[in-house]
């Protein structure tokens, strides 16, 4: 994240105006689009709690938690593409490094209301995007994928 203000979503919105309070706990995200995008912040900024509160099935187990804390500490996230959200899913593609190779996770996941919070409960890995040499490239630099990461 190059200004650490701006929130890790890729919403463009200030991080304290946009998952910051979901994070914290001081308000419920109001859609499943909105506990995506935390939950993407909450990946990137290794807040695995939050992570575990907004998953079902409950309670998780020590060896989840684990897990959560390893992926989190061992991957770099560069960016979140929404593609398309419903009342209950949400099909996005996430950038991220883990090593020193670049890789995405396409997803289309699913939300459910309980107790007045949504929360995550699965997700359908789909096959990777794919970019044309002329597209934008998926991190966002305004260059063309063949000028950018496509090299």
């Amino acid at each position: 994240m190059a200004d650490p203000t701006t929130c890790p979503c890729g919403s463009g919105q200030a991080f304290s105006e946009c998952c910051q309070p979901f994070l914290e706990g001081s308000i419920a995200a109001p859609t499943a689009e909105a506990l995506m995008r935390s939950r993407y912040s909450a990946f990137a900024l290794a807040k695995v709690d939050y992570l575990l509160q907004t998953s079902a099935p409950e309670p998780h187990a020590i060896k989840e938690r684990a897990q959560l804390e390893d992926s989190c500490n061992s991957t770099r996230w560069l960016a979140l593409h929404i593609l398309k959200s419903t009342e209950n899913t949400v099909e996005f593609s996430a950038f991220y490094e883990s090593d020193t190779d670049v890789q995405q996770l396409h997803e289309c996941s699913t939300f459910e209301r309980r107790d007045g919070r949504w929360i995550y409960v699965s997700g359908e890995f789909l096959p990777p995007l794919t970019f044309a040499r002329n597209d934008p490239c998926w991190c966002r630099s305004g260059k063309k994928f063949k000028k950018c990461h496509g090299a």
